[in-house]
């Protein structure tokens, strides 16, 4: 897997899940569901500006965007899902502040780069996936 296009940000979070044992990688990821940031109040007061991540289960929106060239993702994930919380939340944190180019160079694998596919399931890597693809898509759209 290559691991050089990863920004520092991301490469950092990979490292904290895989620096830690396996069993205690679920409760890494849900310290990250309880860091989702809350949206804007300008993605907040207009829903219809974000992008519902199909290959979630959960009702997981997305809206990205491009400043200046910097990417800020935004995301909402229910409480009840806090797997799906704590991918979005990764993504989040992890490609805001990101130029367009470096939110494209992230590998589509990085979810599977984490350390988590033993422990949920394919379906719920592949949600993560499609939060990552919807997002430099809409970056792709946007720069």
């Amino acid at each position: 897997m290559s691991t050089s296009a990863v920004p520092d940000t991301l490469a950092e979070i990979r490292d904290s899940f895989l620096d830690v044992p396996e069993s205690d990688r679920l409760l890494l990821l849900l310290e990250y569901a309880d860091e989702l940031p809350e949206v804007s109040d300008e993605v907040a007061s207009h829903p219809e500006m974000c992008e519902r991540v199909a290959e979630c289960q959960s009702p997981v929106y997305i809206y990205v965007e491009v400043n200046d060239g910097v990417v800020t993702m935004h995301a909402t994930a229910p409480p009840e899902a806090p797997t799906t919380r704590g991918f979005a939340s990764i993504l989040v944190q992890g490609l805001t502040g990101l130029t367009a180019d470096e939110v494209l160079a992230v590998p589509d694998d990085y979810p599977q780069s984490i350390g988590l596919t033993k422990l949920v399931s394919q379906l719920r890597i592949g949600g993560m996936t499609g939060m990552l693809l919807r997002a430099k898509n809409q970056v792709r759209q946007k720069r």
